[in-house]
């Protein structure tokens, strides 16, 4: 039964991302909300072609690529993995029952992704995690240049690109980098560090790569119906899933092949802050 686990984890979250696309599909809703900041909607396969592309490039650059590194341990690493699960849900429930608003969303994102995470690694000290490190190779240091590129090209000067926000032009300099750098650290950074470098490296160990990739970006994405969801919940999750969980292979796959954190941060801080930033032209 335990071997079975991660064909179920596989097969069942790339069947929950598939079936998403076909309920929209189905009821017509094929445009999909791409920020919170407001209720612009782009087609859901607008935000499918750049991570194809972003993923084809991460698979054949360079080829037959290995994991990268991980980690290993005994029942510290099953006690950290399911806790940390835990804590990604929790997150999920209790934004969306909070609504999603500010402050709400930043002191649980703090709370659960990054002052329960520190609890639970102090808690398993005694039965350590061990990470398994290899040399960084120039072709794990530069690999990732060419996806990312190709991803942010078509994310954001393409025909798909998605359109820029007014937000630059409605507060001052000090204000707009203040905003910038803020959202990047609560967002971009500790999203990353907790869905992609704490949590997806955990259940890697215990799954097999594109299990935990699945698991964490659907995780990564449900979270986002508190700050996006319209207040029909399967087709809020059904627009994220689509959205932030594809997103999420293409940030999972760069993690799992090269164990660099700059590929993760530059995708993720665009998505946040690209559209902003090209609203100054």
């Amino acid at each position: 039964m335990r071997n079975k686990m991660p064909y179920a984890v596989l097969g069942g979250g790339l069947a929950l991302i598939a079936g998403s696309a076909l309920w929209l599909v189905l009821t017509g809703a094929t445009d999909i909300r791409y920020s919170a900041d407001h209720a612009g909607t782009v087609p859901m396969w607008h935000r499918w072609i750049p991570v194809l592309a972003g993923l084809a490039l991460v698979r054949l650059v360079p080829p037959r690529a290995e994991l990268a590194g991980g980690v290993t341990g005994g029942r510290g690493l099953r006690l950290q993995a399911g806790l940390l699960l835990g804590s990604a849900l929790a997150f999920a429930v209790a934004l969306r029952w909070s609504g999603g608003g500010e402050p709400a969303h930043t002191a649980l994102k703090l709370a659960l992704l990054l002052a329960v995470p520190a609890a639970v690694f102090w808690w398993s000290r005694r039965d350590p995690v061990t990470h398994v490190r290899e040399p960084l190779r120039a072709w794990r240091r530069y690999g990732p240049a060419a996806p990312v590129a190709a991803w942010l090209l078509l994310s954001y000067a393409s025909p798909l690109a998605l359109p820029p926000s007014d937000f630059a032009a409605t507060v001052d300099p000090v204000t707009l980098v203040i905003t910038v750098v803020v959202v990047f650290a609560v967002n971009s950074l500790l999203e990353e560090v907790f869905y992609r470098r704490w949590l997806q490296t955990r259940w890697e160990h215990l799954l097999g790569p594109w299990p935990a990739i699945v698991l964490s970006s659907l995780l990564w994405a449900a979270w986002h119906v508190g700050i996006q969801g319209a207040g029909d919940l399967p087709g809020d999750l059904a627009a994220t899933f689509v959205n932030q969980g594809v997103q999420g292979l293409f940030l999972g796959y760069l993690w799992s092949r090269y164990r660099l954190m700059w590929p993760l941060l530059t995708v993720h801080g665009a998505v946040n802050a690209a559209p902003v930033l090209l609203g100054l032209w």
